[in-house]
């Protein structure tokens, strides 16, 4: 019970305390004027019969006259007496009615009070057990509108209303959705649904020709009416700040009794509660809708996207094979689309995807399956079409980009280009994988050919499978530098004036699980190509350098260098330097004794880059030599736009020289060109002791190669040093 009923019973309590104090008080005056009423009647009876009597005895007339007058007197005196007492007791029986008739209003009040007390409490009990059932979930926002009439079967125990209506404004005119409380025949649902129109479009302020969309229901229950012009209307609006929602919702009912103002609030804020469930549930279910949209289909093109281009075509490939079927898979890649954006910006670039999109749209079948994948890549599944029909396809796709004109914002127009790959299914793939590997391989065929053209594959099935190898020697080789089965051989480069070791170059090799050593020139080019150089870097400075220090405290020549091939990518400064200096600084590695290496091609091919990189690198204290140095267009160029410590010939120009003149001279020239401008020369591939001595003779300072020492595990100087010696006899 509230407050204000309390203090409403406890002022009653002590009104009817007073009231029953005041009549208790007039009973007792009454009482007392009654006792006081009759002591008197019986004095003055028994006085005047005394007077009469003694005077009747006496038998004297005048005594009997003096007493009869006397008798007469105060029967007057009486009279007069008896018409106060009256006259006071009727005031105080008045009195005594006014307090009742005031105590019964009172009572009377607050028993009406306490009446409405009950029924609201009654209605807020059974409104509680409507909010009750009124919990959102997935499934009830998903089916909003089947849950609206779970929540109305409860609402009407409450209030026995006939129709329930909502509205929406929408882009396209307004969406009604009526519910019938009972049967109903078709006339008053006609009736009711023109009534109830009217009304919303009226009380939302759209005009009268604002296009309808009226959805029914009807839930069984006993009501009805057989005419709508006695209906009453309940409405709530939706709130303004609900998110692109207009609308309100209520409830139409028929009675000839006024709703009392506690069944009027409740009403009021059971329906205010369904204004937030409804609308929230609206709102809800469109989020709902849109992302399951856009989980599908692209939002820039509105074509299907790569996650249901997957799901159909794994869909397809199980339908085909059920029924024998063959399909087709197209790749479509736009030539040189980078430069649009660059030219003329991402907006007219998304323009153009756009465009594209209609073109892939107006020129396939019903059936057929346009998909954006990603960036300017686009896909189609052609359904039961063969190669022959996939190409046809591909050649009207090619054709219309082509003769499609685009104009940019500033209103220059350009046109596209597209390169296209054709796999079909199952004569160039059974398996989904087999299938998105082929349309890869035969769409990049289209760009090696010269863009703006359609391949198949069936030139290329061993590039297929070269690249599947490719991928997997990825995994495995991932694997192994995790497992640190990647390890640092040891080739020593010597003197060749004196004959000792000056220095060991280390190279890689993959130690597999059975034993087998594996060079770095069978696994190099995945290396590169799969992002693992920064790794084998690493993994390769590690244990070199931890080999280069115990070998510093046990070999006689403690300065022995150490050279150390890096990756292309290290020149962009991915820190593999800094990490260097920091193990020389904790091995105490003295930074002069290693030099790092860089194949020519890669050197020059970021000059930039190339510059920042050696003037960090000599900051450190490294030294650094260009490997394979002579293999370039204009390797001569780069002596003088860069400077060196080493340059390590290349193996293919020392192998030959003493078979070919043009090796020789080159060679030599190298040499000389070298001695004079300060840099260092080492040659690779010495593989007998005729080309050392020949090399020895040109003045190259270093040399290396299978004749001298193979790569080792260890830093060995027992090969080296033999020949050493006897390359001095």
């Amino acid at each position: 019970m509230s407050q204000s009923a309390t203090n409403h019973l406890e002022i009653l309590r002590l009104q009817v305390i007073n009231r029953l104090a005041d009549l208790l008080e007039g009973q007792t005056r009454t009482q007392f004027y009654a006792t006081s009423l009759s002591e008197l009647i019986l004095s003055v009876h028994h006085e005047i019969t005394g007077t009469l009597n003694q005077a009747l005895g006496s038998g004297n007339q005048d005594v009997l006259n003096e007493a009869m007058q006397y008798a007469a007197t105060t029967c007057t005196r009486l009279d007069d007496t008896l018409s106060l007492l009256f006259s006071e007791r009727s005031r105080q029986w008045q009195q005594g009615g006014e307090h009742l008739r005031a105590l019964m209003s009172e009572i009377n009040g607050t028993i009406a009070s306490l009446s409405t007390t009950l029924i609201e409490k009654d209605l807020l009990e059974r409104q509680s057990r409507v909010l009750e059932r009124i919990i959102l979930s997935h499934e009830r926002v998903a089916q909003w509108k089947e849950f609206v009439q779970e929540i109305l079967l409860d609402f009407h125990a409450i209030f026995p209303f006939n129709f329930f209506f909502i509205a929406f404004a929408e882009e396209h005119g307004l969406s009604v959705y009526l519910y019938y409380i009972g049967t109903y025949s078709e006339e008053v649902r006609r009736q009711a649904s023109e009534m109830l129109s009217r009304r919303m479009l009226i009380d939302l302020g759209l005009p009268a020709n604002t296009p309808l969309d009226i959805e029914e229901f009807i839930i069984p229950n006993a009501a009805t009416v057989s005419s709508v012009d006695d209906i009453h209307l309940l409405t709530v609006s939706v709130p303004e700040h609900a998110p692109k929602l207009a609308g309100l919702l209520g409830v139409a009912y028929a009675s000839n009794a006024t709703l009392l103002p506690q069944e009027q609030s409740v009403i009021s804020s059971i329906l205010a509660v369904m204004v937030m469930v409804v609308g929230s549930s609206k709102i809800l279910s469109r989020t709902l809708a849109e992302l399951e949209y856009y989980s599908m289909h692209d939002p820039l093109t509105g074509l299907y996207n790569r996650r249901h281009f997957n799901a159909m075509l794994e869909y397809e490939v199980g339908r085909s094979e059920r029924h024998n079927h063959s399909f087709s898979l197209l790749l479509l890649d736009l030539d040189d689309f980078k430069d649009v954006n660059d030219s003329y910006g991402h907006p007219t670039g998304d323009q153009a995807l756009v465009a594209v999109a209609e073109v892939l749209r107006a020129h396939l079948r019903k059936g057929d399956l346009p998909t954006r994948i990603g960036g300017d890549e686009f896909a189609v599944i052609l359904v039961e079409t063969d190669q022959q029909g996939a190409l046809k396809v591909a050649d009207t796709m090619g054709r219309n980009l082509r003769e499609l004109t685009l104009n940019s914002e500033n209103g220059k127009s350009f046109h596209l280009t597209v390169s296209i790959g054709v796999i079909t299914y199952p004569q160039d793939g059974e398996s989904i994988s087999d299938l998105l590997t082929g349309v890869d391989v035969a769409m990049y065929r289209a760009k090696e050919l010269g863009k703006d053209g359609f391949s198949t594959i069936d030139t290329l099935k061993d590039r297929i499978q070269i690249n599947r190898n490719t991928r997997d020697q990825a995994e495995h080789l991932r694997v192994a530098l995790q497992e640190q089965r990647i390890v640092p051989y040891f080739q020593s480069i010597i003197d060749c004036k004196s004959g000792d070791v000056f220095a060991f170059e280390t190279v890689a090799r993959l130690k597999e699980l059975d034993g087998q050593t594996i060079s770095a020139a069978t696994f190099i080019e995945t290396i590169e190509k799969y992002g693992l150089s920064r790794d084998l870097d690493q993994a390769i400075i590690n244990k070199a350098f931890a080999t280069k220090r115990e070998n510093m405290l046990n070999a006689d020549n403690p300065e022995v260098k150490l050279f150390i091939n890096l990756s292309a990518q290290e020149i962009q400064g991915r820190g593999i330097l800094g990490y260097a200096e920091e193990l020389c600084n904790k091995l105490a590695i003295p930074a002069h004794c290693i030099v790092f290496e860089i194949l020519e091609r890669d050197a020059i091919s970021d000059m930039t880059n190339m510059r920042r990189f050696l003037t960090n690198l000599r900051r450190k204290g490294f030294a650094f030599a260009l490997d394979d140095f002579g293999s370039g267009y204009n390797s001569f160029h780069y002596l003088r736009e860069l400077r060196f410590e080493y340059v390590k010939i290349d193996g293919a120009f020392v192998r030959n020289i003493l078979n070919s003149s043009v090796d020789y001279a080159l060679v030599r020239n190298l040499s000389n060109l070298c001695q004079d401008i300060g840099i260092r020369t080492v040659a690779e591939f010495v593989e007998n002791q005729e080309i050392f001595d020949a090399l020895c003779d040109m003045g190259i300072d270093y040399a290396q190669g299978y004749h001298i020492g193979m790569p080792l595990p260890e830093m060995c100087y027992a090969t080296a040093k033999n020949l050493a010696v006897r390359s001095k006899r």
